[in-house]
């Protein structure tokens, strides 16, 4: 099985080629491409499938002239988590993309990114069978040139150009961080990975490899506070990139902390304490930033960031079992961190691909500019809704289920034989919570802006539904959010073998006497719910009475109808709970008052810059160049004998040095 999901990787690698002959092959390049690309996703999903339930696991070893041990790739079933919802969104993404940027009206523009969307899509693949620490740092750099060049796309855009060098900086200084991390774990010069839970965790370097790991790939992940790419590259891409990116892109970086951390057998309780308190700031913080936002882009970007503190809390809460011996805590928080790896990618690829929609109608991120598209975008309002309803964690979609695993498992740290300091996990099941009631705030505002009431705007070309070849990828989604959601028992096994693969071990808990029998009905009720919700309002429309039979409207004291300016905006939704976060936050608002009997008009402008990204590294590296060209200008002031003294200096230092 390995040997076939290698040569899957080699084609998704090369669909891309067949995409740049551009205007000469026209149509027929990019099918082809898009046909290799589906041969490739499709043999790796049926290589993932039908791996993960052999024994021993499918692995290849082969010697290669690399320093650092033999070529070594492994398919287990911690790495078929990942796999799985990656493939299968990578397949999606490569169909939208016939409707949303072809090959016809795009030109070359549109062949290039067929080229780098598969060797990312080919790099992400790759990173989780890799077994060598060489290996996974070139699939991991071949990752990060990818995506640079896919967030490029734009380039004419000077927000497409900064954001893509910002993403390359970040994503750089974690690969730094990660060589240090792999030369530390090295045993005798061999890169091959440990056994899980085979190292010992008390010993000096320890510590080094979990803190490195951590910088490493939480840049990848995006968690805050080292999100600093994540927002201006998922808004400056294209939106099944985007859906690439935040789905699949960034959870390598979670894929590398949970890697990382089952290598070692009792890791010290700061380890899971340092991840749940970093995963509780990026869940409450990423929903905050989100609700600000006015770019719907980056607000999912934000959201991102929130789901991935989500998994954190997860996985930290899988750590301190681990430290405590708490069994039940470590199958409970894994699995739900390990499942909402699954979810998020589904309905936050089903999310950017239907605001991908609404931006090719409109022309537009800006929320503020939407309005009343639910008539000119029934379906893709529809599918819009359900990637909401699953990403708030509502029943009976899938996003209930994965953080119902990690409720259980705070609420497991108040067993009677818990020690003092892991009791004190519970204090994130309230930030939980509350991230999800600001998660529905912010969704709500973002559907009722943009497809309820009236069109703020007047387009130049009236809003269309998006075409079928846009619109099949994402209903599949949706599919896949009621199958997890109405099924999760389906998940369960594959969940099993995933724990036990981290912890080494064959005997963990039976995770499907976690989910209790009501949720099931309540699942249920919830779908029959939307059935009839559903059914009322199609009776309603076949029964309405024609236009030109419509009753008259009611005297209103003179009120004709309303102006778009009469309605709610993205800023006016949210002003109330921002300034809740106001001193986390620092959004500058101004305006919006209305003062005396008379009032002038006002509008009310909400700015809020990214706290770490705007409004720390940006001022400091500004202060670095000014520094930097005043150094410069003192040192070179265009006289011989200057330059000569410093040659002179230098040689003294250095005769200094080599006496000493």
């Amino acid at each position: 099985m390995i040997q076939l999901y290698l040569v899957a990787l080699i084609l998704i690698a090369v669909s891309g080629l067949p995409a740049l002959a551009g205007e000469r092959w026209g149509e027929r390049g990019e099918r082809l491409s898009l046909a290799i690309l589906l041969l490739g996703t499709g043999l790796g999903l049926a290589a993932v499938l039908a791996g993960i339930w052999q024994e021993p696991f499918p692995a290849l070893e082969a010697a290669w002239s690399l320093p650092g041990g033999d070529f070594r790739v492994g398919l287990d079933p911690l790495a078929a988590i990942f796999l799985l919802p990656a493939l299968l969104i990578l397949a999606l993404g490569g169909i939208y993309g016939l409707g949303y940027l072809p090959v016809a009206r795009h030109g070359a523009r549109a062949g290039r990114l067929r080229l780098f969307y598969g060797l990312l899509g080919a790099a992400i693949a790759l990173v989780p069978v890799c077994r060598n620490g060489l290996l996974f740092l070139m699939a991991w750099e071949v990752m990060a040139i990818g995506g640079f060049f896919l967030i490029l796309t734009e380039q004419t855009k000077e927000e497409a150009r900064r954001a893509a060098y910002v993403y390359l900086a970040a994503t750089h200084a974690g690969t730094l961080a990660l060589f240090a991390m792999f030369i530390l774990l090295a045993q005798g010069g061999d890169f091959a990975f440990p056994v899980a839970a085979s190292l010992a965790a008390n010993n000096g370097p320890a510590s080094a490899i979990f803190l490195l790991a951590l910088f490493g790939f939480g840049l990848k992940a995006g968690m805050m506070p080292l999100h600093i790419w994540l927002p201006g590259a998922h808004a400056a891409a294209p939106s099944h990139v985007s859906a690439l990116m935040s789905g699949v892109m960034i959870k390598m970086g979670i894929y590398g902390l949970v890697r990382i951390s089952g290598f070692f057998s009792l890791p010290p309780a700061w380890w899971g304490g340092m991840i749940l308190g970093l995963g509780v700031v990026s869940a409450v913080m990423g929903v905050a930033f989100a609700l600000a936002q006015h770019d719907l882009k980056r607000l999912l970007a934000y959201h991102s960031v929130e789901n991935i503190g989500i998994i954190l809390i997860g996985l930290g809460c899988a750590l301190l079992g681990q430290t405590f011996n708490q069994p039940v805590l470590v199958a409970l928080g894994l699995a739900g961190a390990l499942l909402h790896v699954i979810n998020h990618g589904i309905f936050k690829a089903l999310l950017f691909l239907a605001a991908g929609a609404v931006i090719q109608a409109t022309g537009t991120r800006q929320i503020d500019h939407y309005g009343g598209l639910l008539r000119a975008m029934p379906r893709t309002a529809l599918l819009f809704l359900g990637g909401a309803v699953a990403i708030c964690g509502l029943p009976p979609l899938n996003g209930f289920v994965s953080e119902w695993l990690i409720y259980l498992g705070l609420l497991s740290t108040q067993s009677s034989d818990a020690a003092f300091p892991l009791s004190l996990a519970v204090l994130a099941a309230p930030a939980l919570a509350m991230t999800g009631a600001l998660a529905v705030a912010c969704f709500a505002k973002v559907f009722g802006v943009t497809f309820l009431g009236t069109a703020r705007r007047v387009f130049n070309t009236p809003p269309i539904e998006a075409p079928l070849s846009m619109l099949l990828p994402m209903a599949g989604l949706l599919s896949g959010c009621l199958l997890i959601g109405l099924l999760p028992w389906t998940m369960m096994p594959m969940l099993e073998q995933a724990v036990a693969a981290w912890q080494g071990e064959a005997g963990v808990v039976a995770l499907s006497k976690a989910l209790p029998a009501p949720m099931l009905w309540l699942s249920l009720a919830a779908l029959l719910l939307l059935l009839m919700v559903a059914a009322v309002y199609r009776w309603q429309r076949s029964f309405r009475e024609p236009e030109q039979a419509a009753r008259p409207v009611t005297w209103g004291c003179g009120f004709s109808a309303g102006t778009p300016r009469m309605q709610y905006t993205a800023a006016s939704v949210a002003e109330s709970l921002l300034r809740l976060f106001q001193w986390g936050l620092g959004s500058e608002i101004g305006g919006g008052r209305a003062i005396g009997f008379f009032p002038a008009v006002t509008r009310l402008a909400i700015h809020t810059p990214d706290l770490v990204l705007d409004r720390l590294l940006y001022p400091v590296f500004r202060r670095l160049a000014g520094a930097a060209l005043w150094l410069r200008a003192l040192v070179h002031q265009g006289w011989i004998g200057a330059y000569l003294l410093y040659v002179a200096v230098t040689l003294c230092l250095l005769l200094f040095w080599l006496g000493t």
